[in-house]
């Protein structure tokens, strides 16, 4: 397992899932067409995207002599002020969602001190959303808080639940009768997945992590900096959880009347050989999140590959696995295998918020997309109704530690220009949501 392992999770399950199987893509006179309303989008998250996020707790450990980032996030695609760009090309593929956050650092960069100016940009990018024809699905929390909330002790402290509640509040009555759907957090299990594949990174990488930390504290002279990403995820569970029910009432209570959901990281753990844990690392992966979607509106499937099993614990890929450019495995039947699990756990509406692959072969890309959109589609035809498919991501974005060296947009972004450009990919998902429409 490379050093660069972290608790995000296209980067924690990286090199250690197992060899890929083709996929037999449908027949043309199999392929159906959507329900009406059927979301067809593709997500981005503030930090990485709009730049220049300065309040931020993942600015500050980017920046820090002792980080395991490999580049700080910078500018990233400028979608602060670019906004308009994006939304534009997300229309011209033809969808009619785009899933995004809004940024708690930018919005209350000191505590108590809400941003009217923040908000009013928040707004304005809403209303835009709207007038491309997109439905905008918001993400309040998408890993990243204020770097005075980390200072205090992030997620790892009692009120820590009542402070989120609060920015969501705020959030909501300024911008709550342009939200189409909503989420308090994007992977409210991400913690517990970091917490599975925490074993696999070596005691050097371990080391450099709470070095990193460490000199945050001191950086900052905070008494316990503690970001999401690099928590006891013991130590943040039940405050996560508690936060989750206090955003969902604070957020509900509007303006606006749009669903609010669970987003969970969704990976397929499949069973190997006799005595396998699938079963119990399945249980530690979902925690009481499920308890969770059940008191919400919806669950966001986010699936990207598989996990495998047997009586000793996770398997490493066996020589001559497909691995994607994030390092796991090519596996796109996997979205099949979550959606079923969220029908078996919930009942509550199924929407798939994130499946995507990282690469520089975008054929693998439109493969991809071919093979993932076919496993909705046998879901829906075994009468599992799923509401939408959105591809992770619609740019070339910053990927946390990796940096921008992991690629999963269907749009190429310029590094110093900002300049899109649509790849083949864009088209080929713009040609299979005009066959289904």
């Amino acid at each position: 397992m490379a050093d660069h392992i972290t608790a995000t999770r296209r980067s924690v399950i990286a090199g250690m899932t197992a060899a890929s199987m083709a996929v037999a893509l449908p027949a043309q006179g199999a392929r159906r067409r959507m329900p009406k309303g059927f979301l067809w989008g593709a997500a981005i998250s503030a930090h990485q995207s709009e730049g220049g996020n300065v309040a931020s707790d993942s600015w500050l450990l980017e920046h820090l002599p002792e980080t395991v980032y490999k580049e700080p996030s910078g500018d990233a695609c400028d979608s602060l002020n670019r906004y308009q760009q994006d939304f534009a090309i997300a229309r011209a593929i033809g969808l009619n969602c785009y899933r995004f956050g809004i940024e708690w650092a930018r919005i209350e960069p000191e505590p108590g001190k809400f941003s009217i100016a923040a908000l009013d940009h928040y707004r304005r990018v809403l209303t835009d959303c709207r007038a491309h024809g997109l439905l905008p699905i918001v993400t309040y929390s998408h890993f990243t808080v204020p770097r005075w909330f980390a200072m205090r002790g992030g997620w790892e402290v009692a009120d820590s639940a009542d402070l989120f509640a609060r920015f969501c509040d705020t959030a909501t009555r300024a911008l709550g009768d342009q939200i189409g759907m909503a989420s308090p957090f994007n992977e409210a299990n991400i913690h517990l997945l970091a917490k599975l594949w925490r074993g696999a990174a070596t005691p050097e990488y371990r080391a450099k992590r709470v070095a990193m930390i460490a000199a945050a504290a001191k950086a900052t002279n905070a008494p316990a900096f503690s970001s999401i990403l690099f928590a006891d995820p013991d130590r943040i569970d039940g405050n996560l959880l508690d936060a989750q029910a206090k955003a969902y009432q604070a957020i509900k209570a509007g303006p606006g009347d749009f669903l609010v959901g669970v987003t969970l990281s969704t990976q397929a753990v499949e069973p190997f050989g006799e005595n396998s844990v699938a079963a119990r690392l399945e249980s530690e992966l979902y925690g009481s999140w499920w308890d969770a979607v059940n008191a919400s509106d919806f669950v966001g499937v986010q699936t990207y590959t598989r996990m495998r099993a047997d009586a000793n614990g996770l398997m490493p890929p066996p020589e001559g696995a497909e691995l994607t450019g994030a390092g796991y495995e090519y596996y796109p039947q996997a979205l099949g295998h979550t959606i079923r699990l969220a029908a078996r756990k919930t009942v509550r509406p199924i929407y798939v918020t994130e499946t995507g692959i990282g690469t520089d072969n975008d054929a693998r890309r439109i493969a991809w997309l071919d093979a993932s959109i076919a496993e909705v589609e046998r879901c829906q035809a075994e009468g599992i109704a799923v509401h939408s498919y959105i591809y992770w991501s619609l740019l070339d974005n910053f990927e946390w530690t990796q940096g921008y060296g992991q690629r999963f947009g269907l749009v190429d972004v310029d590094r110093a220009s900002f300049v899109r450009s649509m790849k083949p990919s864009a088209r080929h998902y713009a040609r299979l949501i005009g066959e289904r429409r």
